[in-house]
């Protein structure tokens, strides 16, 4: 029996073929206990109506779910990995656990974290820190609030078992994550077949990707490569505005972990700025600064151009080349609307919203408001500018940078006034800086103590009720 009269299970991946993916076994462990369950996101496939022993035997033991994928698999892909090829790699701790359709019809996948060995754990133990699972409980939930298209994390168990981290106090828990995103092709993904010349697997892949994820570039004519980047480069350029306006820097932008869907996913080192640095770095071992938060924009441009690389045997570098032009003029459009969106604001016009972003980014940089401080201070524009000048960080809103953003943030109107009214704006604004996340964590490594954790979530969905981003998914990635 099916989980809901709408679960609609979909498993369209084995149609690619035997040399696209691996089956693999899951890890079995000594304990399944519940730690987090994402019912909102269950509910738009059909998987709300598992009761407690049913969501610990697909989710926990990851038993197939009915009419599904009989084994799960790992996906092949290789990747560029801080700018250099490599080409032993592909889902080491992980594998495609289930697919299905959502309620507009649209297919959607069910990926692990920490489920066991793989062919490509290359003498890993596939697991997964329990730290590291509540890390992206947070990350995806503060994303969504935020407005970026994001993967969400539908399940967390803790398995029982302990490891060994050298970035974590050893021994720590283990955890088993189940997420679920539009999808699991990766910019590394046609790089290994371009890599091994199998310009047929490149075909099928391709074909498969754009009937399944990209469909928009069918309508780019008769160089469905071309159009297939076209598409991927403007998905690429709106996540990466989404990540800069958030205040989020992914740590880790290597070409596996891009997605042709234009989803943030695969959360590792992540952070969140405490105050707007376009040098701060996320991850201790990015010693060049490669993906530092300024250099976000740049990145993802250099592993376009590698999916491009790729995607040669099936165009010309004159079409491939210029379908990555829409990346730049995509990326600056984006950016003006997702500032205009985060401070509620109505557009005054391409010229004038760029001024707005300018002038943004040098008050925050010349002042160091806290981040998420300047957004909820100056949310509605000059209308919330009482609450800005008698809030704590008054101090900071003066000087020559501060007088010319409000010059010309002046210019502006609230998009929906009604927003300035929610009861999130009476409080403190949500942070997820390394301090806040820390503190979070802390009760549950020292008492086994979870309400700081609850907390935080409903802090974290009351802005994205403030904003109006929960349940702002109903779109296609475009």
């Amino acid at each position: 029996m099916p989980p809901t009269e709408r679960y609609q299970p979909a498993p369209v991946w084995p149609s690619l073929g035997e040399l696209f993916a691996d089956p693999v076994e899951p890890a079995e462990f000594p304990r399944h206990v519940l730690r987090y369950r994402n019912q909102a996101a269950a509910t738009e496939v059909g998987l709300d109506g598992l009761d407690d022993g049913e969501w610990r035997s697909h989710f926990g033991e990851l038993r197939p779910l009915p009419r599904n994928l009989e084994r799960p698999l790992a996906l092949r892909y290789h990747g560029h990995q801080f700018r250099s090829y490599n080409p032993w790699i592909g889902d080491g701790r992980g594998f495609l656990h289930a697919q299905m359709l959502d309620g507009r019809g649209r297919l959607m996948d069910l990926g692990t974290k920490g489920s066991g060995t793989t062919p490509f754990s290359r003498g890993g133990d596939g697991r997964l820190t329990l730290k590291g699972a509540v890390r992206e409980v947070l990350a995806t939930e503060m994303l969504e609030s935020l407005g970026v298209l994001t993967s969400r994390t539908l399940s967390v168990f803790e398995t029982g078992e302990s490891l060994v981290r050298h970035d974590e106090p050893s021994p720590t828990r283990a955890g088993v994550l189940v997420r679920l995103s539009w999808g699991h092709v990766r910019f590394g993904s046609f790089q290994r077949h371009a890599w091994e010349r199998s310009t047929t697997r490149l075909g099928t892949l391709l074909e498969f990707a754009v009937d399944n994820y990209v469909p928009e570039a069918r309508d780019g004519g008769e160089d469905l490569a071309a159009a297939f980047l076209h598409a991927v480069a403007r998905r690429s350029a709106r996540l990466v505005a989404q990540w800069t306006l958030a205040g989020f820097v992914h740590g880790v932008l290597n070409t596996d972990n891009m997605n042709i869907t234009g989803e943030s996913f695969d959360y590792g080192p992540w952070r969140f700025l405490p105050t707007y640095d376009p040098d701060f770095v996320a991850a201790y071992f990015d010693h060049g600064s490669l993906y530092a938060f300024g250099r976000q924009p740049d990145a993802m441009h250099w592993n376009l151009c590698r999916l491009a690389d790729a995607l040669l045997p099936l165009s010309s570098e004159a079409a491939l080349g210029e379908a990555l032009r829409v990346y730049e003029p995509t990326l600056h459009a984006c950016s003006q609307e997702q500032l205009l969106w985060r401070l509620n604001l109505s557009s005054r016009g391409a010229e004038a919203d760029q001024q707005l972003l300018a002038a943004s980014y040098a008050f925050m940089e010349t002042s160091a408001v806290p981040y998420e401080r300047f957004f909820f201070d100056w949310y509605g524009g000059e209308a919330s500018a009482v609450r800005a000048l008698e809030g704590p960080e008054a101090a900071r809103y003066g000087g020559k940078a501060c007088a010319t953003f409000r010059a010309v943030l002046s210019g502006y109107v609230p998009a929906d006034p009604t927003r300035l009214e929610h009861p999130y704006f009476q409080g403190q604004p949500c942070s997820m800086d390394l301090d806040a996340m820390e503190a979070t964590w802390a009760p549950i490594a020292s008492e086994d103590d979870w309400s700081a954790l609850d907390a935080k979530l409903a802090h974290v969905r009351q802005l994205g009720e403030a904003l109006g981003s929960r349940g702002a998914r109903a779109g296609q990635p475009a």
